[in-house]
């Protein structure tokens, strides 16, 4: 392997974003290096260096979220690990309005190297790829949540964004934040989601203690009930009821909405 300009990293290559970005470089004819376990681990170091060495860029994306314990810290070792290398450009996926993601970006943009950050709202695939999938479709999506509304964002958005800041000049020192193109509340995405797929949805707003207890039942580690808590208790209180406009800024077009992402989603529900 050697370090050149098509050498790509690809943290969470089978992630929403990740795998979708892999894609996209490939296409282009690109070298893509997969970082996803057992090669590449948050939680074990010594995975790291191996599969940084002789790589151009990196796309980092953070599992579970950069808002989560311990994250921050990981942020920092590997970028340093990652310049020292001899990495020339980062990519970080960040979240919108989140503290310590926000500290993360700061890491990054800072770390000497051409750096972009991806700052994002909820994504609209987490009904039909995450989590969120089991809960549509059995007819209930719990969440703690109350009436807030959300600028939800299409992944393939995220994906192109992401690319073209890894493959492109002119992204250097950008942070470009991403959303939809309106806002909805959760009853709303809910509504979308049955028309589009013919299953009756609805979302109900639950208490934290509720949804935790839920999360348990459905076998979700009690360090990522905790966490997932945490996210909502930050995020989901209005902060993030308004529009960006970074997917305009990075490609010269609007966001995709989510009734269109719906259509194309819909095969997940009818399962």
């Amino acid at each position: 392997m050697t370090n050149n300009d098509t050498t790509t990293l690809v943290l969470g290559a089978t992630g929403k974003t990740g795998r979708r970005v892999a894609d996209r470089l490939k296409a282009m004819g690109r070298d893509v290096r997969a970082g996803s376990r057992p090669d590449f681990d948050w939680e074990d170091s010594t995975t790291w260096a191996p599969i940084v060495r002789d790589v151009h860029a990196v796309y980092i994306t953070y599992y579970p979220d950069l808002a989560f314990p311990g994250a921050l810290d990981r942020i920092r070792q590997f970028t340093a690990l990652a310049v020292q290398a001899g990495v020339r450009r980062l990519v970080l996926l960040s979240g919108r309005n989140e503290e310590l993601a926000q500290q993360a970006e700061q890491v990054v943009l800072n770390s000497g190297v051409e750096a972009t950050i991806v700052r994002c709202s909820w994504f609209m695939q987490n009904f039909s790829e995450g989590w969120l999938l089991d809960p549509v479709l059995s007819g209930t999506i719990a969440l703690p949540a109350g009436e807030v509304t959300e600028p939800f964002v299409d992944v393939e958005d995220i994906a192109d964004v992401a690319t073209a800041a890894l493959t492109e000049d002119g992204h250097a020192g950008k942070v470009y934040e991403l959303t939809g193109p309106r806002l909805l509340s959760f009853a709303e995405a809910a509504a979308d989601i049955s028309a589009a797929s013919g299953r009756e949805v609805a979302y109900v707003p639950v208490t934290p203690e509720e949804f935790a207890e839920g999360a348990r039942a459905a076998g979700l580690p009690e360090d990522e009930i905790v966490g997932l808590n945490a996210l909502f208790a930050e995020v989901l209180d209005g902060r993030n009821e308004s529009l960006a406009d970074g997917v305009r800024q990075a490609l010269g077009r609007p966001a995709r909405d989510f009734t269109q992402y719906a259509k194309d989603a819909a095969d997940a529900w009818r399962a």
